[in-house]
Formats: structure tokens, sequence, C-alpha cells
């Protein structure tokens, strides 16, 4: 988590930059300073992912027999919010088989190729994520990176880890609390659609926001990895 915590404290300068213009491209310009700063972001957060922090117990737990109801409401305003990115396939939403909720977003709409600066015409679409996850406090959110196969393990997994790592900073600098956020990438070990060595496949090539409900008596849960997420 500290990757993120050192990315929001450059994004606070920003933002406090930012409160005292009227430049109406202030968000396009914090989106490229995000994608600078994130992008050289990369190394642990796998690792860093598979813990639950001290902090969790400071995010709000859900009674078990709420949860499902609190998740279908959540799920209701994502797809009422996101309704116009849903047509143009850009993004889907789906509910996995625990409960938890997951938002897939094709990089071809979020990056240009091999970058992981984040496109300004994308920061519409995380900025209304960012809200909703805002109001629905009592989660914890996981944002996983994927790519296809073209390029070597190494060099995938990495550029996945930066591109995931860009999408937790600009939610966090959207106000959605660092604390609740896990970073991971997974290169090019889950695709959506199989396919042989080097083959660009732009439908593999996404980030996914995983988002788990904190539930009394199982908070450890919510901090968990996220299952496979391949087709």
């Amino acid at each position: 988590m500290k990757y993120v915590r050192i990315a929001i404290i450059a994004l606070t300068v920003g933002g406090l930059a930012a409160c005292a213009t009227d430049d109406p491209n202030q968000r396009a310009k914090t989106g490229a300073v995000i994608g600078a700063i994130a992008g050289g972001i990369i190394g642990n957060n796998v690792s860093h992912a598979r813990g639950a922090p001290i902090v969790g117990a400071a995010i709000g737990a859900l009674a078990g027999g709420a949860a499902g109801h609190y998740m279908d409401k959540q799920k209701a305003e994502l797809n009422q919010q996101l309704a116009e990115e849903q047509r143009n396939n850009e993004l889907q939403i789906t509910q996995l088989s625990d409960g938890s909720l997951k938002v897939g977003i094709a990089s071809d709409v979020s990056f240009d190729l091999n970058s992981a600066q984040l496109k300004p015409n994308a920061l519409d679409t995380y900025a209304k994520i960012a809200n909703i996850l805002k109001t629905y406090d009592k989660t914890v959110i996981h944002v996983v990176g994927h790519t296809d196969t073209t390029g070597s393990d190494e060099y995938n997994l990495r550029l996945s880890e930066s591109r995931a790592n860009s999408v937790a900073t600009y939610l966090s600098s959207q106000g959605v609390p660092s604390e609740r956020i896990r970073t991971e990438g997974r290169g090019e070990r889950e695709p959506l659609i199989r396919t042989g060595d080097n083959v660009n496949e732009p439908r593999n090539r996404r980030v996914d926001i995983v988002i788990k409900p904190v539930i009394e008596g199982q908070e450890q849960q919510a901090w968990a990895p996220p299952p496979y997420l391949g087709g």
C-alpha cells in the first residue's frame, strides 16, 4: 500500500493547485500527472495484495444478512451510472460467485499501447466509479490488471501492475480512501479469450475492479485476493 500512498502525497499537491484555477481541462491534466506518477510504481504490489492491513479494522462492516442487499443496490447504481459505457462495450459489470462485484474495463479504452497513463477521455468513467465506491464504503476494492500474450511474461506482468496502480491512484485522487484499495497485476495469466503466444487480443487487455463487501466476522475474506478472473 505504500506505493499508492506515495502517489497520493504527490496528487495532494496537484489537487491544491487544481483548486486555485478555473482551467476546464484540469481533470485531463490531473490524469496525465497520475499516469506519470503511477506508471513508475511497479514491483511489490502482488505480495502486498496478499494480506489484510491493520487499517482494515477502520472500515465499517456489514451484518451478514445485509450484505446481499447492499451489493445488489451498488450493482444497480453502477449499471445506471455506467449504462452508456456498457452500451459502447467499454466495460462490463458482473457479480461473482462470492457476491462481490467486478467492473471489467477494456484497457484500450483506458490506456494507449504499452502505456500506463490513463487517457483523458477515460477519466469521467473512473470518476463515476469512484463516486459510487465512496457511497458504498463498507467494501474493499481490488484493482487487477491484465494483458494479452504479446510481449514477454515479465514485461506483461509489470505493465499490468503499473496500469492497476494508475487506476488505483486516480480512484484515490477522487476521494476513495487508499486504505480500502489493493492492487495486483496478473499479466497474461488470466485471459478472457484463450490464445497462443504473441497474439494481439484486445479483450484480454483490461483492468478489473473487484468490489468485495466487508462482513462482520468475515473481514479477512474482503482483503483476500480475488479468485481467477479469466474466461
